[in-house]
């Protein structure tokens, strides 16, 4: 290529996938940031992802939903709705409470539409015996009514704090850390194929 030619922009199917990893927990004492921090380590070595980590526990929105936000409103949802818009694929990183997901997340959802559809969202769980995974089925129901696909393959860790010694590390990751390539490679594969369809035709023309 001659020096002066400008190299040519990356397309929707070259350029990293930007995922938006939201953290669901703002109990007091949570185990989240522990699951959240094994994820992201296996994401860094993976050029075609870009993270960006959004933590519930850093928001404070409101539960009574308004069309027209005030000031204090609408500064919060400045901290999170242009990133939930740039994101090209979601992965959820909830607990199970009560056999559902975490109120917060759900008021954080509810809070935005738009942004959430036409694209991926994947599940890393974790819990007691059920591992989370009652919280993932519901929360495929509220993703389906928001126009997003949800990933098939998720992770799960049953008994999480079992699992991870007192630096943070998993104590077998052999299984977790191949669940998570098949969940990655999933949601690469349709993040970009879906990016890569609403460039040709917005979703919904």
């Amino acid at each position: 290529m001659d020096l002066m030619t400008p190299a040519p922009l990356a397309s929707a199917t070259t350029a990293p996938l930007k995922v938006a990893v939201i953290l669901a927990s703002n109990r007091e004492g949570r185990f989240a940031p522990v699951i959240a921090d094994w994820f992201l380590s296996r994401t860094a070595d993976r050029p075609d992802i870009e993270t960006d980590l959004i933590d519930v526990a850093d928001l404070v929105l409101p539960y009574t939903l308004s069309r027209r936000p005030g000031p204090e409103v609408t500064a919060q949802l400045a901290k999170v709705s242009p990133r939930l818009a740039a994101a090209d694929a979601f992965v959820v990183v909830t607990p199970e409470y009560n056999h559902s997901f975490p109120a917060p997340l759900k008021n954080l959802i509810d809070w935005h539409h738009a942004e959430w559809q036409a694209k991926p969202v994947a599940f890393v769980s974790y819990g007691g015996v059920s591992g989370g995974l009652r919280a993932v089925e519901h929360l495929r129901q509220v993703f389906a009514e928001l126009h997003a696909v949800s990933i098939r393959d998720t992770v799960s860790f049953h008994n999480a704090g079992a699992l991870f010694d007192d630096d943070r590390r998993h104590r077998d990751p052999a299984a977790v850390d191949a669940a998570a390539k098949t969940l990655l490679d999933q949601l690469v594969w349709w993040g970009q194929a879906l990016r890569e369809a609403k460039s040709v035709r917005p979703y919904g023309d």
